[in-house]
């Protein structure tokens, strides 16, 4: 058993290494989670897109979306909207606009077949609907930029990929959502090498965002669409995987600049909205105990192990103990903080959350942990008035 002056210096060791990782490669990835390129007349982007939205209770939301929508530039465009058995005026919302604009579609939703996540069978509805060659499913809650679908086209052209996703600007108000919602970006950014994504077919580094993905209908076609993600509370993560599956190759960018999106709008929708589909991400049975141990050990622990040195430093002096640990800790701590820092800038997050890491990624933790504990005693995730099998 290390002895009382032994125990700082191995903890803060373990704290560090568990740090550097995540800080290391944030600043490697900044090159490779960029924007998707400008658009302009000379690139050719213009292509016939079918904007596809599912919307279930979407009545705060749907008329922002939609008006956004309806300001694109450079595609030839239709939208489609899926009301989703909404029990609200989602559907009058969209009549609305569809009588002033017949771009816009309102379609509704046959019954949920069991086996099937509502989001996946409202998008393969989607799909069928579709009239044009170039698929984009947005959420409800996304709002567009007038040049997003020529910069995305063009991206999905460049990247050579058959999937493209976005990762959208996260608007934030409460207190939690300041706190968590930025952690998807820290997550994606700290622990998935972005060179390896775009370089390789590998399942294992699919990533995306189901917030904006782009896609041809030929591939979409061919991986089996949504119905190949049919049970997946997460496509985001799911369907990248299921392209990749067949051989297809998949890519994502910064949407900061051609979307935003506000996911949830109080502090328990966003704990349930992301315990939902925690056990198909990072609460899932691989991941959960080594993603939290570096998350743990990496991102709070460096935070509670600064002040008790600085406790011990006043009580003993400079001692070797406190010489040991004391580079380590700080440079955990604001490697910690200034990868945050620089993600609020180059991404818009809340400035907030970075400034309270430890204890977002602490919840964060807690949620995953929660999410397990539920699907072991068998209580089902729901949402939106649905309930789905528990994980196992």
């Amino acid at each position: 058993m290390p002895d009382d002056t032994t125990w700082l210096t191995i903890a803060s060791t373990v704290a560090f290494f568990c740090a550097l990782l995540p800080i290391v490669l944030s600043l490697r990835n900044f090159r490779y989670l960029t924007p998707p390129p400008p658009a302009t007349a000379a690139d050719g982007t213009v292509a016939d897109v079918s904007l596809l939205i599912p919307a279930r209770n979407e009545e705060l939301s749907i008329r922002a979306c939609l008006e956004a929508a309806r300001a694109s530039v450079g595609a030839n465009l239709e939208i489609v909207v899926l009301d989703d058995q909404s029990t609200d005026s989602t559907a009058d919302i969209v009549r609305e606009l569809a009588k002033i604009d017949p771009r816009i579609r309102l379609e509704s939703s046959a019954p949920l077949p069991e086996g099937w996540c509502g989001k996946q069978y409202a998008c393969w509805q989607l799909s069928k609907l579709a009239r044009n060659p170039v698929l984009v499913f947005i959420d409800a809650d996304v709002r567009l930029s007038p040049d997003c679908l020529a910069r995305m086209v063009l991206f999905l052209r460049d990247s050579g990929a058959a999937l493209v996703s976005a990762f959208p600007r996260q608007e934030t108000g409460t207190i939690l959502e300041k706190m968590l919602i930025p952690l998807i970006h820290f997550i994606l950014m700290g622990y998935l090498p972005l060179d390896l994504q775009r370089r390789t077919r590998l399942v294992g580094f699919a990533a995306g965002c189901g917030q904006l993905f782009v896609t041809s209908r030929q591939p979409y076609e061919a991986v089996g669409g949504h119905a190949a993600v049919k049970a997946s509370l997460h496509d985001g993560i799911k369907l990248p995987r299921a392209y990749r599956r067949i051989g297809l190759p998949t890519d994502l960018c910064d949407g900061s600049e051609v979307a935003t999106c506000r996911m949830y709008r109080t502090g328990g929708q966003t704990w349930s909205g992301l315990a939902k589909n925690a056990r198909e991400g990072l609460a899932a049975n691989g991941p959960i105990v080594p993603m939290s141990v570096l998350l743990f050990c990496g991102q709070v622990l460096p935070f509670v192990l600064l002040p008790i040195l600085i406790v011990r430093w006043s009580e003993l002096g400079f001692t070797q103990e406190v010489g040991a640990s004391l580079p380590m800790l700080l440079a955990a701590v604001l490697g910690a903080w200034g990868v945050r820092h620089l993600q609020a800038s180059q991404f818009g997050l809340s400035r907030l959350g970075a400034w309270l890491h430890p204890a977002g990624v602490f919840l964060l933790l807690t949620i995953q942990w929660y999410a397990v504990a539920r699907s072991i005693l068998g209580i089902p995730p729901g949402w939106k008035g649905r309930t789905y099998p528990a994980k196992a």
